[in-house]
């Protein structure tokens, strides 16, 4: 990233110190850095090999490569907490708008009497990687059935990796199929309201869900939104000052070249589409954002990405439309929905929120 601010002692994070390490930010949570050190994610990773201007052959070549090492994060960090019990799933495939074939995982607790609500999953990877049978991502979805919900985890084509490589609106397309069937099968699943929710780039995919429906005429099958550190600015190569968590927190986890070298892969930089609010929510205007049902945007303190998630709050806040901002403190990118041995409470707090949200509606 070009822009290098000057040091001082009154700014958070890099906005003060620009060499300031996750470990050294006197906010992060000691748990969380104790859990990061063995994996050597308490300091700031290496310069990225892609950017945003880097060919999308060598993109995609860089992301398949990525996309194993984040594969075995996720399951590192939840592996030694027990598994959930009382939660069964199965798998149903769906056909998509696009004649595809959609793996859905369905979770739904043991023994539940009667219709329950349903949250839409839809797991991050910046829409480029990962997979919704990742064991993380299984665990999550578990945790939130336990609560007394019915939730469905969405095995969208990913615009790079193994499930790749298929850009915008492929994903988008993908999802918004998962949560119309969802509302159009809801009394064979035993369902009543549906909640589309997901982290980082499925927390782009939760919002856009819930856009296209408004676009498309059918939002009304969508009880509410809520998404996790959302990844919706797109722009990541050319970061503007409305967004300083860009700097303050880059390289805490998450490196901003990375992110734009994924975005990259979604929507080709100077397309039309980097401004599309269906690719890039935060570029939503009011005309787009009328209407819409309840958000939660919650927003992780020390991701580079929270400010664009809080554009986005604040939007739909002027906008007229019902939402709610939240901020976990203390925390990396997604910090909450990764760091289960090392921080249940945290984890278990969002699930719990989720689970408030989506039983009030």
């Amino acid at each position: 990233m070009s822009v290098t601010p000057a040091t001082s002692p009154l700014l958070p994070g890099r906005l003060g110190s620009p060499d300031m390490d996750i470990r050294d930010d006197p906010r992060a949570d000691p748990r969380m850095i104790a859990a990061m050190e063995p994996l050597g994610m308490d300091v700031a990773p290496p310069p990225t090999p892609v950017t945003a201007s880097t060919p999308i052959e060598e993109l995609l070549a860089y992301c398949d490569e990525a996309e194993v090492g984040f594969d075995a994060l996720g399951g590192v960090l939840t592996a030694n907490t027990p598994p959930t019990t009382g939660v069964s799933s199965r798998t149903e495939t769906i056909i998509g708008v696009d004649g595809n074939e959609i793996p859905l995982y369905i979770h739904r607790p043991d023994g539940a009497t009667g219709p329950l609500p349903c949250v839409v999953h839809t797991h991050g990877g910046g829409m480029a990687i990962l997979k919704a049978s990742n064991p993380n991502y299984v665990k999550w979805r578990d945790d939130l059935a336990a609560t007394g919900l019915v939730v469905i985890g969405v095995e969208f084509r990913n615009a790079a990796g193994a499930l790749g490589s298929h850009p915008f609106p492929a994903g988008l397309n993908d999802c918004a199929s998962a949560a119309r069937w969802a509302s159009d099968n809801r009394n064979s699943l035993g369902i009543t309201t549906v909640v589309i929710s997901g982290e980082s780039g499925g927390g782009n995919l939760a919002i856009a869900t819930a856009l296209k429906a408004r676009q498309d005429g059918w939002i009304g099958d969508i009880a509410g939104v809520y998404a996790q550190c959302p990844y919706v600015f797109g722009d990541y190569a050319n970061p503007i000052p409305a967004l300083p968590s860009l700097i303050e927190n880059n390289g805490y986890f998450l490196d901003v070249d990375n992110m734009g070298a994924l975005a990259a892969t979604y929507t080709a930089p100077g397309s039309p589409d980097m401004t599309n609010p269906l690719a890039w929510p935060m570029h939503a205007q009011p005309s787009n954002l009328t209407g819409l049902p309840p958000h939660v945007i919650s927003v992780n303190e020390l991701d580079p990405l929270r400010d664009e998630g809080l554009t986005y709050y604040r939007k739909l806040l002027a906008a007229g439309v019902s939402a709610v901002g939240r901020t976990v403190n203390g925390t990396c990118h997604a910090g909450d929905c990764l760091f289960l041995d090392a921080m249940p409470e945290v984890w278990n707090a969002t699930i719990r929120d989720i689970n408030g949200f989506v039983t009030a509606l």
